[in-house]
């Protein structure tokens, strides 16, 4: 058999092709993304509250992305470091 070939059944031979291992790099730009967005809101709720604004919307989007972000950080303590490189 070929190095990639896939037999009849579907599925990959044992051994054949590169073994797709979990790593917490997916899991950084996640957190960067939630990172992001927690600073915005953060600014939001702020501005409002100092505007005298209504601010329990923004103040309650940012409880939701700091626990989500919380999450992932837990979750990206668990997850080994990636040790393959990238195909380019």
């Amino acid at each position: 058999m070929t190095h990639g070939a896939v037999p009849k059944g579907g599925k990959p031979a044992a051994g054949v092709g590169p073994k797709r291992v979990r790593s917490g790099e997916d899991f950084d730009i996640i957190i960067g993304f939630l990172g992001f967005w927690a600073v915005v809101l953060l600014v939001a709720t702020v501005w409002m509250e100092f505007t005298a604004q209504p601010a329990l919307g923004w103040a309650l989007g940012l409880l939701g992305v700091l626990l989500a972000l919380y999450g992932m950080i837990r979750l990206r303590r668990r997850l080994p470091a990636r040790t393959a490189k990238r195909r380019s």
